[in-house]
């Protein structure tokens, strides 16, 4: 039985969004991540809208890993980790995931989301002091409303003396002060200035999150993120991350710190102790993809090689791209119902490019939002820059 009121309201704020235009819709998908894939209703379309930075997603090692982890372990244990156990594909993942963020130890979950609200919300404590990045992702925002320190605070984006004054204020009364930053911001394409920060955290003898789902595999000369493009690879206290970005993406998050910290997390952390283990395919296809990151840099440079070719192509016909070592592009529209206009235009063009707006962004700072992958070829570019050309 619907409830009426209910039914109305939601109706009604459904309609207003039909009418600005700005009504987000599903596409789906008849085929695998790549390149280039079928759209339902859209046929074929290059892609420059997918966080699949490396082209893994249906690498032939990282797809053979994960069918051969289902034939051998089948769906699951039908049950929590501490409970029914977890299989060794999951120990060997977080062995190389520790490896691979130079930290003791690591620990999976079925997203960075998770990983997160597992992090922050376990580890800071009633006496302690949280300091978050303005423009950090939703997970951070929500992983710290859940925790319950002495005193939450925001700091302007990538504003160190803002971060000062902020822990100058934090030292006579936190026991320990914690500082959350995204590596990478997803929307603006900018990077964290891990060094300083964690300088300043160093001063303080405050600890550093950094969320590196959008750095890592993506950022630094061997793709271990933006803790080695700063210089800083495994210097950072806590790491945390996804596996369904760059590291073959399918699903799931880890968290990378201290053996103390990851053995808190299992005793601890709700997102662990009430929910099953990253699917093992998932598991076992991410490994298979960190064996290929760490065997050469082959994917990363053309990655990069591909992003100044895009970035300085767009330049070349107008458009506004700020500067980055990312592999994402914003350009900025503004107008929600312009930008998902401009989105819809590129697809006819055969460009799958996605329009943000509020709520992921801030009202009136809509955007087209390009992610550049290695999986691009020469022939994609070109015909990525004609149809910007035509926009």
């Amino acid at each position: 039985m619907k409830h009426t009121l209910f039914e109305k309201r939601t109706g009604d704020i459904l309609q207003g969004l039909r009418d600005t235009g700005t009504l987000k819709q599903l596409r789906y998908l008849t085929g695998p991540m790549g390149p280039v894939v079928n759209l339902e209703d859209s046929g074929e379309v290059i892609v420059l809208c997918a966080n699949n930075y490396l082209g893994l997603a249906n690498h032939p090692e990282v797809v053979a890993a994960s069918r051969n982890a289902l034939d051998k372990y089948g769906a699951g244990t039908a049950s929590v980790r501490f409970i029914c156990g977890t299989f060794d594909a999951h120990r060997e993942l977080e062995q190389k995931l520790a490896r691979f963020s130079g930290t003791e130890a690591a620990l999976s979950y079925v997203s960075c989301w998770n990983a997160n609200e597992a992090a922050i919300s376990t580890a800071v404590g009633p006496n302690d002091v949280l300091l978050s990045d303005e423009l950090n992702h939703a997970s951070i925002i929500d992983a710290c409303r859940l925790a319950r320190p002495l005193r939450r605070g925001v700091y302007k984006h990538r504003d160190l003396a803002d971060l000062r004054a902020k822990l100058e204020a934090a030292t006579d009364e936190a026991e320990i002060t914690w500082v959350v930053t995204d590596g990478v911001f997803s929307m603006e394409g900018s990077v964290a200035d891990l060094a300083a920060t964690l300088k300043l955290c160093r001063e303080f003898n405050a600890m550093l999150i950094v969320d590196d789902s959008h750095g890592v595999g993506a950022l630094g000369a061997t793709g271990k993120g933006t803790a080695e493009h700063c210089g800083v690879w495994g210097e950072i206290d806590v790491i945390t991350g996804t596996l369904g970005k760059a590291l073959g993406g399918a699903a799931g998050g880890y968290v990378a710190a201290s053996q103390n910290f990851i053995d808190l997390l299992v005793q601890r952390s709700r997102t662990s102790l009430f929910s099953n283990a990253l699917p093992v395919p998932v598991a076992a296809g991410a490994a298979a993809a960190i064996d290929l990151i760490e065997r050469d840099t082959t994917l990363i440079d053309r990655l990069r090689a591909n992003t100044r070719r895009i970035r300085s192509g767009l330049l070349e016909l107008g458009f506004e791209v700020q500067d980055s070592p990312s592999a994402i592009l914003p350009i900025m529209i503004g107008d929600e119902a312009e930008a998902i206009r401009k989105s819809e235009r590129l697809l006819e063009l055969g460009v799958w490019a996605v329009a943000f707006g509020f709520p992921v962004v801030p009202k009136g700072e809509a955007r087209l939002r390009l992610q550049v992958s290695a999986a691009l070829g020469d022939d994609h570019i070109e015909r990525i820059l004609a149809a910007f050309k035509q926009l």
